[in-house]
């Protein structure tokens, strides 16, 4: 189809043809094209598309602090170790010094270094002169890697998206391309191999097909300087084949061991096809001898880095070295000059834009004129993706300078184009208008396409953007570092954790605060980019001194050089975090190359748990006790608080205990009063009934009469039952039982008008006497001796039924009824009223007496029920957002080295408290720096004000602790 942009104007474009019924009908029902439709027959079944969720009614400030929790990690970290079980790395971290860290010499690393490295060399010459063989490196094996179609020693480690196709040919699975044809040792490469010809010089190199020209033009400056590369290149033995480099990373020196194999560019004889067939086309005598000689000999015939001299073989081992020490060759491509130059020096470099010089004059005398002596210089241009030349400046690529030189009016500088080729066409280059006999002889210059070209000091400021400036050290100065690790968040500040160094007296200070060297594990570096900057306070002082000076391509490191007093300095951190989506993660990178490529991910796993090693948080003894003292205090505070809420709890207790004894006290001597009445009642009883004893007995005589009679009676029904008519029998049982009951009724009428007297003569109730009537009628009737039932009592002289007005609360239910006779309870102790002063202090002592015990398993209870709890359950119609699926969660290793010349010099990590949290500081050219002034300024003083409440009550265990409150902020410790 044409592109619509591309489509002629006024020319309608053709529609597609409408398809035919039964071309509908065979799509819907996957026939062939001439099948008969089946579209009608098939039931359409349609699915009610769901509901669409309402989005949630949240308030903006609620929304937005729910996104920066699912945006941040819960559970922040880093992977310390991606090897399972890495016993190398466990023993380097604990290995890591701690503490103050006392001051070395600058050059001390090098020496332990490039012994370490020679005993390895001579070792290994040792062993191989043993077995009559020569060295082949297990560990960067190239031909063997190259012959199998592994590359491991050419390729990074590198991950895939979910989402990419293994076979897709896309930038997830993109290769840097390295093809080389075969590999062979050095004997076989060159006729008259010399490691060094007329010493290693800038005018040797030539780059091949790695893209590390920086590294290349690192090593034009350090071979303009007599010594330095030798320096490098510390032991070999060229005839067992064995080379020791040795380079500087992360602070340190370290060596790196290799064989003699190089990689060519063409295959061997028996691999090769093009070539082969054109030697043999020529009908040569001996055709593989020719193949080799012209295909394979000479430094022309290496795939990469080459000397300019045929049989010198110096750089393309110490590249192979490099190469190795980074993991592979496709590690070192791209990079600054001056990363190379701090790697083969140990020295610092410092990042310069051309546009920010302020004073020219002052670069020229004090910096450029000192190149090769205190200091080295790289260049380049096009530095913001420029890909073109600018008069023979090739934008894009790094320039090493060799020599500035002032002379009858003229500065001039002399470049070199790591290439060997490639050259300025402008004002001094070779062959212009500017050069004379006389200026050819005073300069030394020979014209030629070499790569190396003078050039105006005016040109170079207006061709090169930028500059990497790196120092040299000498034994002269002393050296400290130290190394931690940072959780960074999101939002960019100046971290909690601090450097603080001490100085002996006033010295010449250089401060470099660096991250690790990610080059030496690439494919494990992960999604985060780190950006590092830096102030420097003088202790006890609000300004700052100095802040670092700032690096935008070359970010490993940031520096700072300057004059400083004996004392104590503080090193304020700021860490900026990138983030890149495109990246892989370190977990996806393992996971993609464990099962294939087992060898390389041990060899760069390996590198990666080494360095993060660094940064592992070691407790020193300082630290070990502030944090047990603070955990004594945290937990005195937790026991007093504990304590405190116990004593509440239980006087509360007590309080209610006394309520209701006050109501029992009160409970009691009513029932007391009550119980006193039914003695007096049942007393009365008891005389009367000693009164009444003749009328009882009398009584009793007549029921057994009568119960004699009846028997009678009942006999004489009996017979005459047999004898006699039923109707004379019930009338003489009728008039038997009416003469009983006349005979019986007779006491019952004396005593009538007894009991109608007694209980005329009672006193009337008073109110407070109802009330006790109401609560003793119950039990008063129960109480009271039951007489026996009499069969002659007439109804209308039964007692009256209990009324039903009274309320069903007013009858006692917790009295028990027990028998009159029986022995009354023990009195109750004594009510609340009646305990003197002297028993409540000994309350209160009891009260207040909880012990430790008691304390610590109600602290326990606590935070058992705390663990224990579950989170509140997610919203089933949440969907999990893209954010809480992959939070931020960045975390740098990073390191300050202090150099000084003239004084010792003591580095220490001052980290803050985990409990505390910090505030965060501007920078005087921060735009919220004057908005914020007063409240940061109050914020400090309130909290110097609670830091030194808390110093004043360090010494309190329990008491104190109470009366301190739950927001009072902590001090920082100093964690050395």
């Amino acid at each position: 189809m044409i592109p619509h942009r591309l489509r002629p104007r006024g020319r309608p474009q053709p529609r597609a043809p409408k398809a035919a019924p039964s071309e509908a009908g065979s799509a819907v029902s996957g026939g062939s094209r001439g099948a008969p439709s089946q579209a009608k027959d098939t039931p359409l079944v349609l699915i009610p598309q769901p509901p669409a969720k309402k989005p949630k009614k949240v308030a903006p400030q609620d929304a937005i602090d729910e996104f920066w929790a699912k945006f941040n990690s819960k559970t922040p970290g880093i992977a310390t170790t991606v090897l399972p079980k890495n016993v190398y790395a466990k023993k380097a971290g604990e290995q890591q010094p701690k503490g103050t860290i006392k001051p070395e010499n600058a050059v001390k690393s090098y020496e332990e270094a490039a012994q370490n490295c020679k005993d390895k060399v001579a070792k290994i010459v040792k062993e191989c002169r043993r077995v009559n063989q020569k060295y082949r490196d297990p560990h960067f094996d190239i031909e063997f890697d190259l012959k199998w179609g592994k590359k491991d020693c050419l390729t990074m480690l590198s991950g895939k998206k979910d989402d990419v196709d293994d076979d897709d040919d896309s930038m997830w699975n993109f290769d840097f391309g390295f093809s080389p044809g075969s590999v062979k040792r050095v004997g076989d490469i060159f006729e008259n191999p010399k490691f060094f010809i007329g010493g290693a010089t800038a005018n040797d190199i030539r780059q091949g097909r790695d893209g590390d020209c920086w590294f290349m033009a690192a090593l034009c400056t350090l071979g303009n300087k007599e010594d330095l590369i030798p320096k490098v290149c510390v032991a070999r033995d060229e005839q067992v084949g064995v080379y020791g480099f040795v380079f500087h990373r992360d602070g340190e020196w370290v060596s790196e061991i290799i064989d003699d194999k190089l990689y060519l560019t063409k295959p061997d004889y028996d691999e090769s096809w093009i070539e082969r067939n054109l030697i043999e086309d020529r009908q040569r005598i001996n055709s593989e001898e020719d193949y080799r000689k012209i295909y394979q000999t000479g430094s022309g015939a290496l795939y990469f880095a080459q000397c300019e001299d045929p049989n010198e073989t110096w750089l393309p081992l110490l590249e192979k070295a490099y190469a190795k020490a980074h993991g592979d060759y496709a590690a070192i491509e791209g990079g600054h000059t001056g990363e190379g130059l701090e790697d083969l020096t140990g020295g610092v470099t410092t990042e310069i834009f051309s546009s920010d010089i302020l004073d020219k004059e002052y670069f020229w005398k004090e910096e450029l004129m000192k190149v090769n002596k205190d200091f080295l210089f790289g260049c380049a241009a096009g530095i913001f993706w420029g890909r073109g030349n600018r008069k023979g400046i090739y934008e894009g690529h790094a320039y090493s300078i060799l020599k500035a030189v002032e002379m009858d009016g003229q500065r001039l500088v002399l470049v070199r184009n790591p290439w060997g080729e490639g050259e300025w066409h402008g004002p001094w280059s070779d062959g212009s208008k500017e050069w004379t006999p006389e200026w050819m002889q005073k300069l030394d210059h020979r014209f030629g396409d070499d790569g190396a070209f003078w050039m105006s000091y005016d040109d170079l400021l207006k061709k090169y953007q930028t500059f990497d400036r790196t120092r040299l050290f000498n034994d002269e100065w002393k050296v400290t570092q130290q190394w931690t690790s940072l959780k960074v968040p999101w939002t960019v500040g100046y971290h909690d954790t601090e450097f603080h160094f001490t100085l002996e007296k006033a010295a010449s200070v250089v401060i470099v605060l660096s991250q690790l060297d990610q080059r030496y594990f690439c494919g494990l570096e992960g999604q985060y980019n780190f950006e590092l900057s830096f102030r420097v306070h003088k202790a006890g002082e609000e300004d700052y001194i100095v802040r670092s000076h700032g690096n935008y391509w070359m970010r490993r490191s940031v520096t700072a050089e300057l004059e400083l007093e004996g004392g104590e300095y503080h090193i304020l951190m700021k860490v900026e975090a990138d983030r890149s989506d495109y990246a892989f993660s370190v977990e996806d990178v393992i996971r993609a190359n464990a099962k294939d490529r087992r060898d390389k991910l041990m060899r760069i796993g390996l590198a990666y748990d080494m360095a993060m090693a660094k940064g592992k948080i070691i407790e020193t003894d300082d630290e070990k006790k502030a944090r047990k003292a603070f955990e004594a205090k945290k937990k005195a505070k937790a026991k007093a608080e504990m304590k405190k809420n116990l004593l509440k709890e239980k006087k509360k207790r007590k309080h209610v205990e006394n309520r209701d004894m006050r109501k029992q006290r009160a409970a009691d001597a009513k029932r007391k009063e009550k119980q006193k009445k039914r003695e007096a009642k049942r007393k009365a009883k008891e005389e009367e009934a000693k009164k009444n004893a003749p009328e009882v007995e009398e009584e009793e005589k007549k029921e057994e009469k009568k119960e004699d009679v009846q028997a009678e009676i009942a006999e004489e029904v009996e017979k005459q039952k047999k004898g006699g008519s039923e109707e004379d029998v019930q009338k003489e049982i009728s008039e038997e039982i009416k003469k009983q009951e006349e005979e019986a009724a007779k006491p019952e009428v004396k005593e009538e008008p007894k009991t109608e007297v007694q209980e005329e003569a009672k006193p009337a109730p008073t109110p407070e006497a109802k009330e006790e009537s109401k609560e003793e009628s119950k039990p008063e009737v129960k109480d009271e001796p039951k007489e026996t039932p009499k069969e002659d009592t007439k109804p209308s002289e039964a007692p009256p039924p209990p009324s039903t007005t009274e309320k069903e609360s007013d009858k006692p239910t917790d009295i028990p009824q027990s028998d009159p006779n029986a022995p009354l309870p023990p009195p109750p102790p004594p009510m609340i009223d009646d305990i003197s002063d002297d028993d409540l202090s000994d309350l209160e002592s009891v009260v207040s007496d909880i012990s430790s015990s008691a304390v610590s398993d109600a602290i326990l209870e606590a935070k058992l029920a705390s663990d224990a709890a579950l989170p509140p359950p997610l919203p089933v119609d949440d969907e999990e957002d893209e954010f809480e699926r992959d939070p931020w969660n960045a975390v740098a290793v990073v390191g300050l080295r202090v150099y000084c010349k003239g004084s010792g010099v003591t580095v220490k990590v001052v980290r803050p408290r985990d409990w505390e949290e910090g505030e965060g500081k501007l920078d005087l050219d921060d735009s919220a720096a004057d908005a914020t002034k007063d409240v940061v300024e109050k914020v400090e003083e309130e909290g110097r004000e609670n830091k030194r409440k808390d110093n004043e009550g360090e010494g309190s265990v329990e008491g104190e602790g109470e009366k301190k409150s739950e927001g009072e902020s902590e001090g920082s410790v100093v964690v050395v």
